[in-house]
């Protein structure tokens, strides 16, 4: 009987493929797993001393729901250094994911259409349906870029919100100034709530991150330290958007989330000063070596930032050609899981080179073998 209680929202979404990779990653002897979408280097050893500092320490109760006055000062600043708009307040969320959600539960009402690039971040789609909306895809293969006429079209009276991501997963693609901004003047155009995905601004490898928010005063940006500071697991998010719409996503983690833990965002000050530009760097050299490696046996776009490459298969579907690697210990992931084709695969290089070095010549040998049959 208890199936039958599962709420038809939830019937909606199916398991995440990329789970599936990683459940299947733990049965094997030797896997070279190029498929974990989180950095590969340890948090910060500062980082980790002033988490244990704050749980010995005793802040290990409720803060308040904005979160704690050090970090909203740090925060502040640092967004009223970039953007100079006092009408503009940040606020500690739990995660990314957790500024996501409140971010879409707070602005889409049921039957709401909000703006979805294919390929896509996989969990823009599942909070969308969470929240009772509709998502409307806009494809930008093969080479990912922004479509601005393509956007036009595809905002009717029910577009509430368009989501934008770059540096972007799984594409690792890095939209140029002269899309974001012609992005942001649309929204604003048309009345559209912005919302920019910027967590991987840090891993911008080849021109200055900039931000739709630059141009549309109104973008809600979701920003956090999981893939900087790589503290995936420590759920340390922010957002910053206009003062109304932040008040209303704050009342509403207050009845959710009701903080981001509280040693965490000890550790986000300490985090905010800390030098993560080698470790930046170590990833542009991993990139270029990976492109230099695989561009003479796979299709590349893409590829300025994060740490994904998303490949067109040299043969058959993604889903067949990630088959096959799987059955050569090369864990990747098919790219319908982010995206309505199934032409593609993603790759993280997010690990150690000796790795990356055995996925490549894994992926070497598969792209020049015959399809099987």
């Amino acid at each position: 009987m208890s199936e039958q209680w599962i709420s038809d929202r939830l019937r909606k979404i199916d398991a995440s493929g990329i789970r599936k990779v990683f459940d299947l990653a733990a049965t094997m002897k030797n896997p070279i797993n190029l498929s974990i979408g989180q950095p590969h280097f340890d948090t910060p050893e500062n980082v980790k001393l002033a988490l244990k500092a704050a749980v010995d320490a005793g802040k290990n109760v409720y803060s308040q729901s904005q979160g704690i006055k050090p970090l909203l000062e740090t925060l502040n600043a640092s967004v009223q250094a970039e953007y100079h708009d006092p009408d503009r307040e940040v606020f500690v969320t739990s995660g990314t994911s957790g500024g996501l959600m409140l971010t879409l539960m707070t602005l889409v009402n049921p039957g709401e259409e909000v703006i979805v690039f294919d390929p896509y971040f996989v969990m823009y789609k599942h909070i969308v349906t969470l929240c009772g909306g509709v998502v409307k895809l806009i494809d930008t293969y093969p080479d990912f870029r922004i479509d601005l006429e393509k956007v036009e079209a595809a905002i009717t009276p029910q577009t509430k919100v368009i989501i934008c991501n770059s540096p972007g997963n799984p594409t690792g693609a890095v939209a140029t100034a002269a899309e974001l901004k012609g992005l942001a003047e649309l929204a604003a155009r048309h009345n559209v709530a912005l919302l920019s995905d910027e967590i991987y601004r840090a891993f911008q490898y080849d021109d200055e991150f900039v931000s739709p928010a630059k141009w549309n005063r109104e973008t809600i940006v979701i920003d956090g330290f999981s893939k900087s500071h790589s503290m995936t697991g420590l759920r340390l998010g922010f957002a910053h958007g206009p003062r109304e719409l932040i008040q209303q996503m704050i009342k509403l983690q207050q009845f959710t989330f009701v903080c981001a833990p509280q040693p965490v965002q000890w550790a986000g000050v300490e985090a905010w000063t800390t030098d993560i530009t080698d470790r930046v760097a170590d990833y542009k050299r991993k990139r270029d070596f990976m492109v230099r490696e695989l561009s003479p046996y796979f299709e590349i776009h893409g590829a300025q930032g994060a740490f994904y490459l998303f490949l067109k298969a040299p043969w058959g579907t993604g889903s067949t050609f990630v088959a096959e690697a799987i059955r050569n210990e090369l864990l990747i992931i098919p790219g319908n899981v982010f995206s309505q084709r199934d032409t593609h695969f993603r790759i993280s290089f997010a690990t150690e080179d000796a790795t990356l070095q055995r996925g490549v010549e894994v992926l070497q040998r598969l792209a020049k073998m015959k399809p099987p049959q």
